[in-house]
């Protein structure tokens, strides 16, 4: 079978009667192709993707048992010899449609870990869960918003002849909001060297939490996986001082998973000691460097927990999964913290619409790419991400369904193909992506009206439920 281009059914075409109410030029090379229509349903099924992905080739469809042919797909019978997929951007300034559509998905991954479904039993609601936040560490002091940032009585100076606090307080929109008080001051290394240690700050983070829970057991370390399972699911954010805090939902299982029941010591109370533990304590050093010295890197002192109990003593869970969600199709476009592509040369840091800040962050990692105990790093690649070098969302195994399994289900759902016993064989090739401009103008139209649909979809469901929906 051909590669599903679509997760949305089809809406009328009723695009270029809105392209001349809305005074856009009328693409009418493209419209009076015969094969227009056939090119126009493509690109309803990618939801108007921005950016979709041009292949081409053969899919062939056979009985296992018979080797008899049940189905054969060829792009040449295709508008262009083409079929049209998404390109499935998560990034919202690249494509809005593949966004939202990501941001669904991050959703119900997210809230099958929570209430369950998708394969999840929904007896995991039921076990210990913990919504929770870690911040990094302070690199120097920022201008903040709604307070004082540390104002001082006696109006002292850094060394640098700058002043040690600061009286203004900051309405959330200025732009100086995360900026240093005085850059000179702020430890810009050790900002750039401790996001690219993150990742393994959270894995010895996660490590720690089962040594503690298995300490306040009795048990050694090794015997946890007999006894206890720690799922989870976490997205990274960065704040407005370019600095990456975390995010995330922490659950408690059995051995076996999110199937098996928690043993009775594993309560919320003791899982919430333990994070607060496991944040306090754990540590990541630095390759030593001349110019460097080693730095020991850690949380910041800033660790939010909230016991998620499906009641109204906690936050519900539907608004944790939309509230988590929304952070994975942010670009770093969107949060002014770096940019949405790598950076090849010195000068396209020069060249970057970010403020001076993110731009010193940037320069940052240009040159500390440059020390040989700083290149496994590769922080020259990851210069546009201010060192960062994790994935936005990441999850443990057992914590609930993948994104492929998401993507099957919803192929399944829209090709209503649900046939056993075949087998396929396939042969694709890349070609090509993007859109002319005058397709883009279309696709920009079917996006909207998506979009709007979602919306309306989305409000009645929340009028129904009276809670909490994903994205889109």
């Amino acid at each position: 079978m051909a590669p599903e281009p679509s997760a949305e059914p089809t809406p009328p075409d009723h695009n270029h009667a809105k392209e001349q109410r809305h005074g856009r030029p009328h693409p009418s090379p493209l419209a009076q192709d015969p094969k227009f229509p056939r090119w126009l349903r493509q690109v309803t099924a990618t939801g108007g993707c921005a950016q979709p992905i041009h292949l081409s080739g053969t899919t062939t469809t056979r009985d296992v048992l018979t080797g008899e042919i049940l189905h054969h797909y060829d792009t040449r019978n295709e508008p262009g010899e083409r079929l049209l997929i998404r390109c499935r951007n998560r990034r919202a300034t690249v494509c809005p449609p593949c966004s939202r559509l990501h941001a669904g998905d991050t959703y119900h991954l997210l809230r099958a870990g929570l209430l369950g479904g998708k394969n999840t039993p929904t007896t995991v609601r039921d076990h210990p869960r913990l919504f929770l936040t870690l911040t990094a560490p302070s690199f120097g002091t920022v201008h903040r918003t709604g307070e004082r940032s540390r104002p001082r009585r006696n109006r002292g100076e850094c060394e640098h002849g700058r002043p040690l606090g600061c009286g203004a307080i900051h309405d959330p929109a200025e732009p100086v909001i995360g900026q240093p008080l005085c850059p000179n001051c702020y430890n810009y290394t050790t900002h750039v060297l401790w996001h690219a240690h993150a990742g393994k700050l959270w894995d010895r983070f996660v490590r720690a939490i089962r040594r503690h829970l298995a300490t306040a057991a009795g048990l050694t370390q090794s015997r946890f996986p007999d006894y206890a399972r720690l799922s989870f699911a976490r997205v990274a954010e960065y704040q407005r001082r370019a600095a990456v805090h975390v995010h995330a939902v922490v659950r408690l299982d059995g051995p076996a998973g999110p199937d098996d029941e928690p043993p009775a010591w594993g309560s919320t109370d003791q899982l919430t000691e333990a994070v607060h533990s496991a944040a306090q304590r754990i540590t990541v050093g630095t390759p030593y460097s001349p110019a460097v010295g080693e730095l020991t890197l850690r949380w910041g002192t800033q660790v939010d927990t909230r016991p998620l109990r499906g009641d109204l003593d906690g936050p519900p869970d539907d608004a944790v999964a939309a509230y988590v969600a929304k952070y994975v199709t942010k670009g770093a476009n969107d949060t002014g913290a770096g940019t949405d592509y790598r950076l090849t040369t010195w000068d396209d840091i020069d060249a970057a619409r970010v403020n001076k800040h993110v731009r010193t962050l940037m320069r940052t990692c240009w040159r500390l790419s440059n020390l040989p105990e700083y290149a496994p790093l590769h922080l020259r690649a990851w210069a546009h991400t201010l060192g960062y070098r994790g994935h936005i969302l990441t999850k443990s195994r057992a914590y609930s369904t993948t994104y492929a399994a998401l993507r099957s289900d919803r192929t399944r759902h829209v090709s209503h193909t649900h046939e056993t016993g075949t087998t396929a064989d396939a042969n694709w090739r890349y070609i090509g992506s993007g859109h002319t401009p005058g397709a883009a103008l279309i696709a920009a139209g079917i996006a909207e009206d998506a979009a709007r649909h979602g919306e309306v979809i989305k409000h009645i469901s929340l009028l129904n439920a009276g809670g909490a929906v994903g994205p889109g």
